[in-house]
């Protein structure tokens, strides 16, 4: 009993200790989407290339309190192609939001009427755009929930469906990636 609470005393030190020494960066998304810095990565995405990237985002979380987890993914996405040496102007990503992920498109007044706290992705919402991402929302996911176009957080854009517009983009050679 002894050695096993010394061995669980051990791990819970190491990793603990791991986890302290690990340096989380944000090299374009500042406040979201923090990432462990690779220094030691010896596969990389290629600093040459364009990236273009449709982010079929669809996904939303129970606790409409929490921020998105697959929405700090996209800014997630940017930072670890920055980090591996890709520069800003070469990364492009459009996000299309349709399924549970259009409770996170909300603006305050209506998250708040809704759930009863206010939007906690406002604040990356921003970030992304403000970053060049261009955030798509389905109008049929929109209709299905009753959502109007008033309703969703600024600067959002609406789309005729997520399934147009990532139809639209892979035919325009973005890669898709889906959270």
């Amino acid at each position: 009993m002894k050695k096993q609470f010394l061995l669980n005393l051990f791990v819970l030190f190491f990793f603990a200790n791991f986890l302290q020494a690990q340096t989380l960066i944000n090299p374009i998304i500042k406040g979201f989407g923090a990432i462990g810095d690779a220094p030691e990565a010896t596969e990389k995405p290629d600093p040459n290339m364009d990236y273009k990237i449709i982010v079929d985002l669809m996904t939303g979380e129970e606790d409409k309190s929490e921020l998105s987890f697959s929405l700090n993914n996209v800014a997630r996405l940017i930072n670890l192609h920055a980090m591996g040496g890709v520069p800003k102007e070469k990364i492009t990503v459009v996000v299309a939001i349709h399924g549970s992920a259009i409770w996170s498109a909300m603006n305050n007044e209506t998250h708040k009427k809704a759930f009863g706290v206010e939007n906690p992705n406002t604040p990356l919402f921003k970030e992304l755009i403000n970053s060049g991402v261009k955030i798509l929302v389905c109008s049929q996911s929109m209709f299905k929930r009753k959502i109007a176009a008033d309703e969703l957080v600024p600067d959002l854009e609406v789309a005729t469906s997520a399934l147009t517009v990532i139809s639209t983009y892979q035919l325009k050679g973005y890669a898709i990636i889906r959270f």
